[in-house]
């Protein structure tokens, strides 16, 4: 698959078959999530693929997703420094090891509330100033999902996205940018519309001035729980800016992140960066 096809075809799983990775895939992963350590706003992020075959029983009863996820034999943990723009180099870093898994047909589901945070922090082990923000297991998707995959799919609405019209604006936020206008970026921007987000919130929002695209941040009231340091909607963003970047660059849409001092607030909206075009 071509990576924009691998974004459209990947899909949360919550069902396993309980296999183990085979040959050399564990080698080859240690070594992808190795070279995974550096987003949009700079390094501190590391990963490390958990084995469930290779844990203790006293280690393995340290993990824990309340019943989410059904026979994984693998989980992808992260862990990232605390400053700012962690969370979305967190999650621009995590949704590449997503995006990867998904080219290469394993199945993936992103969990930031649904695991022993605590318990798979002990397995990392964190560093001192380190979080860990979010898990994914990996491994063969089950055959048919179990009935708590299908809930959790259904409560969160996530085979629904919200339209361009209320994600993606030209000049202002009171003009909305149709595909049509938005010309060549009109892929990048349908990726981002299509990327997971915490409960399918969609916080992303995306105003085109001139050639380039300026990303903020449309906070759900009262969704963060997790405290300061694991903001769920900044991870999210994150993830936007991958997909973003991602789709932009197979295109040959070339262009960089900058953090433009002069941008401000539009309204509740919050800044947190700019893709700048360049030649």
């Amino acid at each position: 698959m071509t990576l924009i096809e691998t974004i459209q075809a990947r899909r949360s799983c919550r069902t396993y078959d309980g296999r183990s990775l085979e040959g050399d895939a564990v080698a080859q992963w240690n070594r992808f999530l190795a070279s995974n350590t550096e987003g949009p706003f700079g390094g501190g992020v590391r990963f490390r693929l958990l084995a469930l075959d290779e844990l203790g029983p006293e280690e393995l009863s340290q993990v824990g997703t309340y019943g989410v996820i059904k026979d994984p034999r693998h989980f992808i943990i992260g862990a990232v420094a605390t400053r700012p723009q962690a969370m979305e180099d967190f999650g621009y870093c995590m949704e590449k090891n997503i995006l990867q898994a998904t080219a290469g047909g394993l199945a993936t589901c992103w969990l930031a509330g649904t695991f022993r945070r605590s318990g798979f922090a002990r397995l990392m082990p964190l560093r001192e100033g380190e979080v860990l923000p979010a898990v994914s297991p990996l491994g063969h998707a089950g055959e048919s999902r179990s009935l708590t995959d299908r809930f959790f799919r259904f409560s969160a609405g996530s085979d629904k996205r919200k339209p361009w019209a209320e994600l993606f604006f030209d000049g202002t936020p009171d003009t909305p940018l149709s595909p049509a206008t938005a010309g060549p970026f009109a892929t990048p921007l349908e990726c981002v519309r299509l990327a997971p987000s915490a409960s399918n919130k969609q916080p992303w929002r995306i105003v085109r001035v001139g050639e380039d695209y300026h990303f903020y941040l449309s906070r759900t009231p009262g969704y963060e729980k997790f405290g300061k340091d694991i903001q769920l909607q900044n991870m999210d963003m994150g993830i936007a800016l991958c997909h973003f970047e991602l789709s932009a660059k197979e295109l040959g849409l070339n262009g960089a992140w900058r953090r433009d001092a002069s941008r401000r607030a539009m309204g509740d909206w919050e800044y947190i960066v700019t893709w700048v075009t360049t030649p």
